[in-house]
């Protein structure tokens, strides 16, 4: 036996299930194809936005109030400045479906927030051109993450804690056997007592047939502008955003280099079947809707895309992540398919993933997440 759990992927979640078992094993071991926050993964374009208004199952709350005080576990433990304190805005048709919807979630949750007027938005974020029936869900508790700096930040600890990380090293084998589950890469082979599968879009690789029906590997696209004044959208001073307006969707993130504002269409992504071959340059079609999207929201952007890439991302059929056993009573958990929404909760994410697959502790109230779900459908 090689250890008691190995880990494979060492991204947006499985840097944090490293971390997190790490802390409650002394015999963990991490598996990356290339490097941790490579930027050619779901962890590439810098920043992803923390927010605890949404909308969707209520059940996701407790988990980001976990991740919240992880983040902050996390920076205390590694000295990284990872998660930016903003604030984030909501933004939407008062009566619209979108607003409509994320204030019945928070109702629900009872999470902290206060609902902006267009009068409030002109008077403190006059950066959004709003339309007249406008409103915005005020997060005060949002705040934008540093990709790269979180996930390299995590495996460092989980280093720093004894945990063993083999880079360049793409698995090509997860087999569960009478002893444990057998890994293989390369000619390569080790056991463990147990595995968990956080490879993102390349999680399909190990999947029984049950779920790859359910799931699909989609490209999501990043753009990034640089504002006609800087100062207007530094963190201070504009808060992370996520807009809807008719058939346009945008969210964002303040300049946190001092230059670039990340502003990018939300629409879900279109399907890329091999997560190695995701095309990188945008379309004619995308760069156009974005520029315009960007004129028309955000006149203080020069509408000139300065930066763009795309990464690949696994969505499932119903938009909840994959997380737990394969089975029932299987030693390989999975915790991925988190369908472009799985980084701002990734620590928490992390948290019930390293405990569970450890035997350490189960979490009720997750049936909606479970893999097994699918099974009935």
């Amino acid at each position: 036996m090689d250890g008691k759990l190995a880990v494979i992927g060492l991204g947006s979640i499985g840097s944090m299930a490293l971390w997190q078992a790490s802390r409650i094993s002394g015999s963990v071991v991490g598996f990356e194809t290339a490097s941790p926050g490579h930027g050619r993964s779901a962890v590439g374009g810098d920043t992803r936005l923390f927010r605890m208004i949404f909308r969707g199952d209520p059940g996701l709350y407790p988990i980001m109030k976990r991740s919240r005080a992880l983040w902050a576990e996390l920076e205390a433990e590694t000295g990284q400045d990872i998660l930016t304190r903003c604030g984030g805005l909501s933004i939407g048709a008062a009566d619209g479906p979108y607003i409509t919807s994320v204030l019945e979630t928070t109702r629900v949750t009872g999470a902290e927030h206060s609902v902006l007027t267009r009068q409030n938005m002109a008077e403190r974020y006059p950066q959004h051109n709003l339309h007249h029936d406008d409103v915005a869900i005020f997060d005060p508790n949002a705040g934008v993450l540093r990709t790269d700096r979180a996930v390299t930040a995590a495996v460092s600890a989980a280093q720093d804690n004894g945990a063993t990380v083999h880079t360049n090293t793409p698995i090509e084998g997860i087999e569960e056997t009478p002893e444990g589950v057998l890994i293989t890469s390369a000619g390569r082979s080790w056991t463990f007592e147990n595995v968990i599968i956080t490879s993102g879009g390349w999680s399909r690789h190990f999947m029984p047939d049950y779920l790859k029906a359910q799931t699909q590997t989609k490209r999501l696209i990043l753009t990034w502008f640089v504002a006609k004044d800087s100062a207007r959208f530094s963190p201070a001073r504009f808060p992370v955003f996520s807009r809807v307006h008719q058939d346009r969707a945008m969210y964002g993130a303040p300049a946190v280099d001092g230059v670039t504002v990340k502003a990018t269409l939300d629409g879900g992504g279109r399907p890329t079947p091999d997560p190695d071959a995701v095309p990188r340059d945008l379309t004619a079609a995308e760069i156009q809707e974005t520029t315009e999207t960007v004129t028309g929201f955000l006149p203080g952007l020069n509408p000139s895309i300065i930066r763009a890439d795309a990464f690949p991302e696994l969505f499932t059929a119903d938009g909840h992540p994959l997380l737990g056993p394969l089975n029932e009573g299987s030693r390989i958990y999975i915790a991925t398919g988190f369908s472009g929404g799985g980084f701002k909760n990734a620590t928490g994410f992390g948290h019930i993933a390293a405990h569970e697959a450890l035997g350490k502790q189960h979490f009720s109230g997750l049936d909606f997440l479970r893999p097994e779900r699918f099974k009935t459908t």
